[in-house]
């Protein structure tokens, strides 16, 4: 599983012009499922997303997780971080299937939920338009095959 973590200021999804989901603080993810992902992958990218300790403390160093920040969380689905792109027309081989992606996707979610994270989503398969005030900037690539 892969994930683009951004460090936001506000972030929101649109389909078709109608706001589907907005957060304030907190982060953006773009998260895409690989075609042998299981469950395993899914808890373990949430946890390392809930436990990121990229918000700033008093002192103005990133010491702070997203929960002490008070952050919320937008999680977009991305089959394209799966992107082979050794020809110029990128091939998604490596994406999983909606059968498998998206029952992983809403376990991510869930576990941010549980995790007391409020969660805004996208809608899985649709054409959406994402909005960010980046905050930093601050982006973190995050792959479970190197966690």
């Amino acid at each position: 599983m892969r994930a683009v973590v951004t460090r936001v200021k506000s972030a929101s999804v649109e389909i078709d012009g109608a706001v589907q989901a907005a957060i304030g603080k907190g982060f953006l993810v773009l998260l895409g499922v690989h075609v042998d992902d299981t469950e395993a992958e899914a808890k373990r990218i949430a946890d390392k997303i809930c436990g990121l300790r990229v918000f700033e403390d008093e002192a103005g160093k990133m010491n702070v997780n997203p929960l002490d920040a008070g952050a919320e969380l937008l999680i977009v689905s991305q089959f394209t971080l799966y992107a082979d792109c050794k020809s110029r027309r990128p091939g998604f081989t490596r994406a999983a299937r909606p059968e498998t992606a998206i029952p992983l996707y809403e376990l991510v979610v869930q576990e941010c939920r549980d995790r007391g994270f409020t969660v805004g989503t996208g809608v899985f398969g649709a054409e959406m338009q994402v909005f960010s005030q980046n905050d930093g900037p601050v982006t973190i690539l995050l792959d479970t095959e190197k966690l």
